[in-house]
């Protein structure tokens, strides 16, 4: 069983302006822009991964064209399935702390993240049982 250091990340996510998280079982991140945009919202949603900080800018200033670049991204990983962040409570740190800033919409898109993230694990699953794309199938039924 992996430690999970709750405190520290509920440290990250009442902190940090802006951080991402890396799931164990995807490639997708979960990218917390807590910094309001114009409409007074901030930005919760599974992203792609990239390969650089300076990659991770660029998308936030394509996606947030109205906000200034953060002073840096915090990165940390999620070492279980998506739903365990919900178990332990440590999803609610994340979605309280957005819904505190942007209101219900941002709860709403809160919750839609973290359901997206469960629907990405189910079709990783999957393509994991199945031997589909960036997994090989170790054997094979006959027919």
């Amino acid at each position: 069983m992996v430690d999970i250091d709750i405190e520290a990340m509920r440290r990250v996510i009442a902190e940090a302006d802006v951080f991402v998280v890396r799931f164990a079982m995807i490639e997708q991140r979960l990218l917390v822009d807590t910094r309001p945009d114009a409409d007074g919202r901030p930005y919760i949603s599974m992203v792609p991964p990239v390969t650089s900080a300076e990659e991770r800018y660029r998308f936030l200033r394509k996606e947030r064209p109205d906000v200034p670049p953060p002073e840096q991204i915090t990165v940390f990983q999620w070492p279980r399935p998506i739903a365990v962040m919900r178990e332990l409570g440590v999803w609610a740190f994340i979605e309280d702390r957005v819904a505190g800033i942007g209101g219900e919409p941002s709860r709403r898109a809160a919750d839609t993240a973290f359901r997206d993230g469960q629907r990405l694990e189910r079709a990783d699953i999957l393509a994991a049982i199945r031997g589909g794309e960036g997994y090989q199938t170790l054997w094979e039924r006959k027919s």
